[in-house]
């Protein structure tokens, strides 16, 4: 990390789930994300979300909603999410444990990182590990 863990992050990946109760579930639970914020509609449905990891950031929502996003994302692929977290094999492990698929196991890098790769239960791709680069603005 580069010292910013209390600095807002510009780059806010979004994400729709058809169940993102159950995503937001996983994402905490499994993968080590920290509820901020859940906003409902009246149906139940996660109007917007966001969860943080470190001093970043990912909105989720519920896929058919309406609106232009939700139109926008309907004939979208899945996502992929980088995240960095101190301790890979430790993240691996709870995620292991709440039965989340993993799609590499933790495997050190030529480049000097340490990265795992899982799947969400919506087909989004998560990697995670300790490479960080240095964003300057």
């Amino acid at each position: 990390m580069t010292g910013d863990e209390g600095a807002r992050p510009s780059i806010y990946p979004t994400l729709q789930y058809a169940d993102a109760k159950a995503a937001i579930r996983q994402l905490t639970e499994a993968l080590g994300f920290t509820e901020l914020a859940v906003y409902e509609g009246e149906d139940g449905s996660v109007v917007h979300a966001e969860l943080t990891q470190g001093n970043g950031a990912v909105m989720v929502g519920s896929k058919g909603r309406g609106g232009r996003f939700d139109e926008a994302m309907k004939s979208g692929s899945t996502a992929g999410v980088y995240v960095v977290v101190a301790d890979v094999d430790a993240h691996h492990r709870r995620a292991v444990e709440h039965g989340t698929e993993i799609l590499m196991p933790p495997t050190d890098q030529d480049y000097g990182s340490r990265d795992y790769m899982a799947r969400d239960l919506e087909g989004n791709v998560w990697s995670f590990g300790t490479y960080a680069p240095e964003v300057r603005g």
